[in-house]
C-alpha cells in the first residue's frame, strides 16, 4: 500500500466513500480549536468542523506518496474513536462491513482507546500511553496517518497560541485541552521517536513537519523539547 501515489487513479471509488462515510458520522460534529487566519476572521465565535481536520490529515497523506486505501483510512481515523452526535460508536467490525479489511485495520491501528471496559473515560496520560504502545507494531501506514493527524493537531494548537488564545485554559465557547504543555510535547516526542525508526520514504515529509510544529510548540510554551 505504500507504492508512489503517482501511479494511483486520480479519482478512488473508495476515498469518495470514505469521504461520504467521515462527513455523514461527524456531521454537526466541531472541534475545539476555533483558529481562523486573516481572510477569514468573523466577528462571532467560530465553530470549526471536523470534517476540515480529517480532510487537512487526508490530504497531508495523500501529497506524501500514499494510495487510496491509506488516504480512505486518514478519513476515517476518527470514526471509531469518537461517537457522532447522536451518542452512537462505531465498531471496527461494522466499519469492515463498509470499507473492508485493509482500510479498517488502520483506522483501528489509530484509533486511541477513551474508555476502560466498564465505560469510563480513560485519563489523557493512559490514553496517549496506549497509543503510542500500539503504534510500535503498527505498520508504515498507519504511521503516516498518525503523523498527519499529529501534525495538524499540533498546527492546529499553535496558530491559536499565536493569536493569543489560551488553549490549556477553559473560556466562554472554548474548551480547553486535556493536557498542558509539558503533557503534549511529551507524547509528540513518542510519536516522533517511533517514526525514527522507521526507514519508509514517504514518512519523511510527515515525520519533519510534525518534528518542526513540535519545537515550534515548545517555543510558544516556553517548554523543554527534547531531540529526537
Amino acid at each position: 500500500m505504500s507504492d508512489s501515489a503517482s501511479n494511483a487513479p486520480l479519482f478512488s471509488p473508495l476515498v469518495e466513500h470514505a469521504i461520504e462515510l467521515a462527513s455523514e458520522w461527524h456531521n454537526d460534529c466541531y472541534r475545539k480549536s476555533r483558529w481562523r487566519a486573516e481572510p477569514f476572521e468573523q466577528p462571532e465565535p467560530v465553530r470549526v468542523p471536523v470534517i476540515a481536520h480529517l480532510s487537512a490529515v487526508a490530504m497531508a497523506v495523500a501529497r506524501a506518496g500514499w494510495t487510496p486505501p491509506v488516504v480512505a483510512a486518514a478519513y476515517l481515523h476518527d470514526i471509531i474513536e469518537d461517537p457522532n452526535t447522536h451518542g452512537e460508536r462505531m465498531t471496527s467490525d461494522e466499519l469492515r462491513e463498509l470499507v473492508g479489511d485493509d482500510v479498517t485495520r488502520l483506522v483501528v491501528d489509530v484509533t486511541e482507546p477513551k474508555l476502560d471496559d466498564a465505560g469510563n473515560k480513560l485519563p489523557w496520560r493512559v490514553r496517549k500511553e496506549a497509543y503510542v504502545e500500539h503504534l510500535t507494531d503498527a505498520p508504515d501506514e498507519a504511521l503516516a496517518i498518525s503523523l498527519a493527524d499529529k501534525h495538524h493537531n499540533v498546527w492546529t494548537m499553535n496558530q491559536t497560541l499565536e493569536q493569543g488564545i489560551d488553549i490549556f485554559t477553559p473560556a466562554p465557547g472554548r474548551t480547553a485541552l486535556s493536557a498542558g504543555p509539558e503533557q503534549q510535547c511529551w507524547f509528540l516526542h513518542a510519536v516522533l521517536t517511533e517514526a525514527a525508526t522507521r526507514a519508509t520514504e514517504q514518512l519523511v515529509p510527515l515525520r519533519e513537519g510534525l518534528h518542526a510544529e513540535y519545537r515550534r510548540l515548545a517555543h510558544l510554551t516556553d517548554t523543554d523539547a527534547p531531540a529526537v
